[in-house]
């Protein structure tokens, strides 16, 4: 682990501190955070829009911890108090369309009955806000540094269990289809242990994740990087237990009225994904696809309009 740098000056804007967050998780400051300041800071960095921001009390309710801990966490940080810190989380939300979205799931719920248009409409107007989120919070150079090291490696393997297992296979599908040396580690259920065994320094892990956490992936990321291997996560918030041992994390996020983790912009941040993969390669990539249009067409595998 490389040595902690002095903490540096408080951030300016939203991304200098979500920048900061990444840092205080791989150590690579020398900020502590105790577990509830690092948890509250990584929710904070989902609430872009939210009036919970408004105020001290407000916003210690929403994350369920006492306001003296949100204060705590901005000197923490590096600000004289909670309202500079508030500044920041303020100015970056005045302009998000998210609270739009909340805006109009409130509207599609008045009423004591909702009908099925206004629940089908709630959680769609959720899913375009999941997705605003990630692009106002993308971090170009981190997705770029993700995308040259899944293009590049040797081989690539993929890690999500539970719900995860289908963005895994999905991510790896697209991945499949551009290039060689793609599996999703520990399907089915051949163990996560040998599928890391079998990869070596240079290789490349993804893997994906989010609240509530899979202990096996966390410890799977941890042992991967013990290996040399390089980590990719995707995942919700710079908090995660999966990005201290990461080379690189991509945050998505999945608030909404679904009853579980909503996997929509999950779903849209693996294709963005694998597009940039495949523009990364080129005429490889190319080559690759022409290929599949080869096999399926020699395999009779599709089928035209009856």
């Amino acid at each position: 682990m490389p040595k902690a740098m002095p903490p540096p000056e408080p951030p300016a804007t939203l991304d200098a501190l979500r920048q900061l967050a990444l840092a205080i998780a791989r150590g690579e400051v020398a900020i502590g955070l105790g577990p509830k300041a690092s948890a509250a800071l990584g929710r904070i960095l989902e609430l872009q829009g939210s009036p919970a921001l408004l105020s001290i009390t407000a916003l210690a309710a929403e994350l369920g911890v006492n306001p003296s801990t949100l204060t705590r966490l901005a000197r923490s940080l590096g600000y004289p108090g909670f309202g500079a810190f508030q500044d920041v989380l303020l100015n970056a939300s005045l302009a998000g369309p998210g609270a739009f979205y909340s805006r109009q799931a409130r509207a599609a719920l008045a009423g004591d009955d909702p009908g099925s248009r206004a629940r089908v409409e709630r959680l769609c107007r959720e899913n375009q806000a999941n997705i605003d989120r990630f692009i106002e919070g993308f971090d170009a150079a981190g997705f770029d540094l993700a995308t040259v090291r899944i293009a590049e490696a040797p081989r690539v393997a993929i890690l999500g269990v539970r719900q995860f297992l289908s963005f895994a296979v999905f991510l790896a599908y697209g991945f499949q289809m551009i290039r060689a040396d793609v599996s999703v580690l520990d399907l089915p259920g051949l163990g996560a242990a040998e599928g890391l065994a079998a990869l070596q320094p240079g290789d490349v892990l993804v893997a994906a994740s989010c609240a509530p956490y899979t202990g096996g992936v966390v410890e799977a990321v941890r042992a991967a990087k013990e290996r040399g291997l390089a980590v990719v996560v995707i995942t919700d918030r710079a908090s995660s237990p999966l990005v201290g041992a990461s080379d690189v994390a991509l945050f998505v996020a999945h608030r909404t009225s679904f009853l579980s983790n909503s996997m929509t912009a999950f779903t849209a941040c693996a294709e963005c994904l694998i597009n940039a993969v495949a523009a990364r390669l080129g005429d490889s990539a190319a080559a690759a696809l022409a290929e599949r249009d080869r096999m399926i067409a020699r395999l009779g595998i599709e089928v035209g309009p009856v």
